[in-house]
């Protein structure tokens, strides 16, 4: 019988033959710690014949090592699978809005628009970037949207303030006369005279931060 990385102790007995005192492999098998056993059996010292109790009992424990290893692997498995499924069903929420029930300063639900997803030791976190506030839309008299900051200062296309700015409720929240958005001037002087109108449509302003969120923790998805 030939078993691999086998330390072999041995002794000798009073009428001079050999025989085994220990074996150890750290990577014996059941098959192998039987085979050994048969093996001792055989080649031991009938003055000093070996505990056949103790070889069962140290059976038993490689048994139950063997199965907890086992049992180990399988859960690996189980649990690399799970990470692997939870990965792809997130993936599907990349682009879309999401909430995970925390309330911001306003008193109303953050939220955030999802830009990538990852696994870190078997834990699924989306990256996504808060929306602060929804932007009301404002075209100029050419009929382009014009871009105006958190205090309503409009930009040109460098990002330079132009010395106009839209009035706003909140953030976002333009000030209508007779459905026309109301314009200041440099002084905060209402213009009379102005080509902007609403565009009719809103856009999302956007925290320059990603936020890692567990995916188990998202409560809403839009």
């Amino acid at each position: 019988m030939a078993v691999e990385n086998v330390t072999v102790n041995s002794g000798t007995g009073i009428d001079g033959s050999s025989y085994t005192s220990s074996v150890s492999n750290d990577q014996l098998t059941n098959d192998d710690f039987l085979k050994l056993m048969i093996e001792e059996l055989k080649q031991q010292d009938p003055t000093k014949p070996m505990d056949s109790q103790q070889m069962l009992s140290t059976q038993m424990q490689m048994s139950t090592i063997n199965t907890n290893l086992e049992t180990i692997k399988t859960m690996e498995s189980l649990a690399k699978s799970f990470s692997q499924s939870a990965l792809s069903n997130a993936a599907n929420v990349i682009g879309k809005n999401i909430e995970d029930g925390n309330i911001g300063e306003n008193g109303v639900n953050k939220a955030y628009t999802v830009r990538s997803v990852e696994a870190t030791d078997g834990e699924v976190n989306v990256k996504a970037q808060q929306i602060l506030y929804i932007e009301d839309q404002v075209k100029d008299s050419d009929g382009k949207v014009i871009i105006y900051n958190v205090n309503g200062e409009i930009l040109d296309s460098e990002g330079n303030k132009t010395g106009n700015k839209i009035a706003l409720k909140n953030p976002g929240d333009v000030i209508l006369d007779n459905g026309k958005p109301v314009v200041l001037d440099a002084n905060n002087e209402t213009v009379t005279t102005h080509g902007y109108e609403m565009a009719g449509g809103v856009l999302p302003v956007y925290s320059d931060q990603l936020v890692s969120i567990p995916f188990s923790s998202i409560s809403k998805i839009f």
